[in-house]
């Protein structure tokens, strides 16, 4: 099996829950609302997965803001890659990985300048071989070809094996089975049970 390890960006290389959360604390206090202000944001956030123009329309329409739900969105956007942060450790096992001989990819699910922003403020651009983002190719993941196409940019195949690390068991998990990738699973916020599909999958060690 080659040597080739994909990676999820959000929640996964990146600690995308504490950026939000700091958005948030700012978004409340330039807004002047209060902490179930706050407690609503994160608990939306969590239920409303996926494409963000649905969020901020819910936001606009909570709060009763005159802003446009889109300019709500960019705002966000140009304002996250500044709060997003990764480990030490995490962006060591990196170098240490390509030092292997490794090729690694990032594929995630996003806007191009959101997530672009946040694998170069983090220093992520400089350790990887190539990112793939669901807002720049039109394809989110699971769909197997945007694994196809971040193993083709990091020049390899996932015909020929390697290895797909993420949190959601949907998009990574049974994403990286589908396009023929062995998984490693990280959060456990689902259960296995959640997810059933064929071939290997490690769950991370508690």
């Amino acid at each position: 099996m080659q040597r080739l390890a994909l990676f999820d960006l959000d929640n996964t290389l990146i600690d995308r829950q504490a950026a939000f959360r700091a958005w948030a604390e700012e978004f409340v206090t330039d807004r002047g609302l209060d902490d179930e202000a706050l407690t609503w944001l994160i608990a939306t956030d969590a239920h409303m997965p996926g494409p963000r123009g649905p969020f901020f329309t819910a936001v606009r329409d909570a709060f009763a803001l005159t802003q446009a739900a889109e300019n709500l969105w960019q705002q966000y956007r140009q304002r996250m890659p500044e709060l997003v942060s990764c480990r030490v450790e995490d962006l060591n096992a990196l170098q240490q990985l390509r030092s292997a001989g490794w090729r690694i990819g990032i594929v995630t699910n996003g806007m191009t300048d959101n997530q672009q922003g946040k694998i170069r403020r983090t220093g992520l651009d400089a350790l990887v071989d190539a990112w793939c983002i669901s807002g720049e190719v039109g394809i989110r993941k699971p769909d197997p070809k945007i694994f196809q196409i971040i193993a083709q940019r990091c020049g390899a195949s996932t015909q020929h094996g390697g290895w797909m690390v993420g949190d959601d068991l949907t998009l990574d998990i049974a994403g990286g089975h589908g396009a023929g990738l062995h998984t490693i699973w990280l959060q456990a916020t689902q259960t296995p049970q959640e997810f059933v599909g064929p071939g290997p999958t490690s769950p991370q060690p508690p």
